[in-house]
């Protein structure tokens, strides 16, 4: 069985097998190709000369000819960038071999002499209905069956007639669009994913990379994943089972694993195309998105951004959140915080809504808020999906800048505020670097794990990884502090930089991992770790030991017994709070040395704790055994940060405040009134309103409009 070093090790050796193992489609010249080539970086906020604000624009959606009249709104509106073409294959291919990109270049040529800049996306996230009839093998088989044509995303990626096909209308699309000066960067695809594929193809390739990992030893696998269960022992490579079948939460998430690899190696495989063609300014980025729950929620099971990444030299992001009375701005800045982290470097937003569905249209100011709120978080474009609205097509009511009048209207002219902000600005705003003190831990394993065995949840509706993630996100956000995202792949070497880490429900995790976390803490950081952490290994693996396991050492606490709370009461003398136990309880067996924090007071659990914290080595570590309410988690987190040493603003939820430094090395603070009435917002700085041009003194308040913002330029 891989262990420790052994198993982080996989997801390195996983990049190097995108290049080279013979699990995957690789054309051969690929094979060869340098690795540290691949993994440029473009930091984009250093190079940026000013903001970006832009739009998707469909010019072959359009009901009639109307690019000059688009061109003239869009630079009233201080539009300075497009994407365009991402959806456009049957377009640039209407039959095998024959192309016609002309409805991409008049674009970019209008665009161009209007000086607009364009982004130009690779068309692959949609096949052309030729190809589904000469070829319906590409089309892929997933837990529901075979796919039938229609919706996009549906063909298995690791085809090699699709990689055939997909080569060379890329290669079509460079060659005619990417000269152009006014192209500045290229969009890999389109929120990809593996898309569910796991067809006889996507078997074949799983089976070989299970050989690599386990280096051919069946013995190993069995072992690791606890085959022997049910008769599921496997005895020979060739009676690997359909995985699509299994019942064995092990190998049903490594093979979600290899899913979120095979995404990862088409989009390493899509720049590996594009990059001859382009000039070193020119960027590779991709639009990586979120779990959805009617918008942008958590991070995405279904693919490791992380890794991801490693495809692009500026990462890019898809973010939608609720709107009108329901805008807070945190899945903004989560989401913000998510790409940010990834690179440690500032990003561009791909896509956000302008009006969206019908509940999204923004009340006065709110459009605004939001694209201030996409800076604050470090970002160098906001673009709207998109800039009109479809008459046809089952994105109809996902509504664009402009509605299907084409007419301007409030949202128009809201956008027109904000792109003239936006360039006033540019020099003050752009390259925004913030350096914070705070990491939250979140795992693509932990997720899966769960998904395998759930939180139980109220009425039947599972609690999972996402779920505990965003109520402790939630938290931080409304507190106003600010907050960077560790991945497991990048964990070790950074968690010294912090000094408060949170670790909500790492289920699965390596003893790498466990004993960084043991000795971050030991050395002197701050742990916050939630229940349904430490429990199995990489692989679903239960640990046999105390539990959490290596952490049980950490926070000083163990426990054997766990249940679902069914009116248990939670109080703390400490806090002098208390509350129903929510969602799931560990019995918690504290050592002698480990203050309680919170109890449960119930005749059958009054002898356990249900929150913890420990004086380890120079640090501390505090374990959240049970769901708590927002008033007792809240308590049991600022106490955390107190102890952490941070400083904590005076400015609490609706009042958001996000701070950064640009590049003449000042003090920049974001001060945002999510609500729909007046706030005050209080002023720690000597600073200037750069949206009124008006001094600000130290200590005094500033008064927000509903939905309105300052930015303060500090004086330091």
């Amino acid at each position: 069985m891989l262990k420790g070093k052994a198993m982080e090790s996989q997801l390195e050796k996983g990049r190097c097998l995108m290049l080279q193992c013979p699990s995957l489609y690789q054309p051969s010249w690929m094979a060869g190709m340098e690795h540290q080539r691949l993994l440029k970086k473009l930091d984009i906020g250093d190079n940026m000369e000013k903001l970006l604000y832009g739009v998707a624009y469909y010019d072959e959606y359009m009901p009639y000819e109307r690019l000059d009249k688009d061109i003239e709104m869009m630079k009233a509106a201080g539009i300075n960038v497009v994407r365009i073409g991402e959806s456009t294959w049957s377009t640039m291919e209407p039959q095998p071999g024959v192309y016609d990109t002309s409805h991409l270049t008049r674009v970019i040529e209008a665009m161009g002499k209007a000086g607009i800049s364009v982004i130009i996306g690779t068309p692959t996230y949609a096949i052309p209905t030729w190809m589904a009839k000469a070829h319906p093998e590409i089309l892929e088989t997933t837990n529901a069956g075979k796919e039938l044509y229609g919706r996009r995303q549906n063909m298995d990626i690791t085809h090699p007639a699709y990689r055939y096909y997909a080569e060379r209308i890329i290669r079509k699309m460079m060659e005619t669009c990417a000269q152009y000066e006014n192209v500045i960067g290229v969009q890999l695809d389109n929120e990809t994913k593996a898309y569910g594929t796991a067809g006889p193809n996507v078997q074949h390739g799983f089976v070989k990379y299970l050989r690599e990992k386990f280096d051919d030893s069946l013995d190993t696998l069995n072992a690791a994943f606890g085959l022997d269960y049910w008769s599921n022992r496997i005895n020979a490579w060739e009676d690997v089972p359909d995985v699509r079948g299994t019942i064995n939460g092990s190998l049903g998430a490594e093979f979600q694993r290899y899913q979120r690899m095979i995404a990862a190696e088409f989009l390493m495989w899509q720049r590996s195309i594009v990059e001859p063609y382009l000039r070193p300014e020119q960027f590779i980025t991709h639009n990586t998105d979120f779990d959805w729950r009617g918008y942008s929620y958590g991070i995405n099971g279904e693919v490791d951004v992380y890794e991801d990444a490693f495809a692009t030299t500026v990462l890019g992001v898809d973010i939608y959140h609720p709107s009108q009375a329901k805008l807070t701005g945190m899945e903004i800045a989560f989401g913000g915080d998510v790409t940010r982290s990834v690179k440690q470097s500032n990003y561009l937003v791909l896509e956000t809504e302008a009006q969206g569905f019908p509940e999204w249209l923004p009340y006065d100011g709110q459009l605004r808020l939001q694209a201030f709120s996409h800076l604050a978080s470090g970002a160098e474009m906001v673009e709207y999906w998109h800039w009109h609205s479809l008459h046809n097509a089952v994105e109809t009511y996902w509504k664009g800048l402009l509605s299907h009048d084409f007419r301007e209207n409030d949202t128009y002219r809201a956008a027109k505020q904000i792109g003239s902000e936006f360039e006033k600005l540019s020099s003050k705003l752009v390259g925004l670097k913030k350096k914070n003190r705070v990491a939250v831990l979140v795992s693509n394993t932990a997720l899966t794990a769960i998904d395998w065995f759930p939180i139980s949840g109220q009425n039947g509706v599972p609690y999972k990884y996402n779920d505990v993630l965003m109520e402790l996100y939630r938290l931080l956000y409304e507190n106003n502090i600010e907050c960077d995202i560790l991945f497991p792949q990048n964990a070790e070497e950074q968690l010294q930089r912090y000094d408060l880490v949170i670790v909500p429900a790492l289920y699965a995790a390596p003893r790498d991992l466990l004993e960084a976390l043991d000795q971050y803490t030991e050395k002197g950081g701050n742990l916050f770790v939630t229940y349904k952490s430490a429990f199995a290994d990489e692989n679903n693996r239960v640990y046999a030991a105390d539990v959490p396991y290596t952490l049980s050492r950490t926070c000083g606490v163990r426990y054997s017994h766990f249940t679902i709370p069914d009116g248990v009461e939670v109080r703390s003398h400490r806090y002098g709070l208390f509350c129903e136990a929510q969602h799931f309880m560990e019995l918690l067996i504290p050592d002698g040395k480990t203050e309680v924090l919170a109890s449960y007071a119930h005749p059958a659990y009054a002898r356990y704790a249900a929150a913890t914290r420990l004086a380890y080595g120079k640090g501390n570590a505090t374990y959240v055994g049970c769901g708590l309410n927002d008033d007792m988690m809240n308590a049991v987190l600022l106490e955390t940060a107190e102890k952490a040493g941070l400083k904590l603003s005076e400015n609490r939820f609706p009042v958001i405040e996000r701070t950064g430094r640009n590049r003449e090395g000042r003090q920049i603070v974001y001060l945002m009134n999510y609500s729909p009435e007046p706030r005050t917002a209080k002023c720690c700085w000597n600073a200037v309103n750069l949206l009124t041009e008006k001094a600000v003194l130290q200590n005094t308040e500033i008064q927000l409009s509903p939905w309105d913002l300052a930015i303060l330029e500090c004086n330091n």
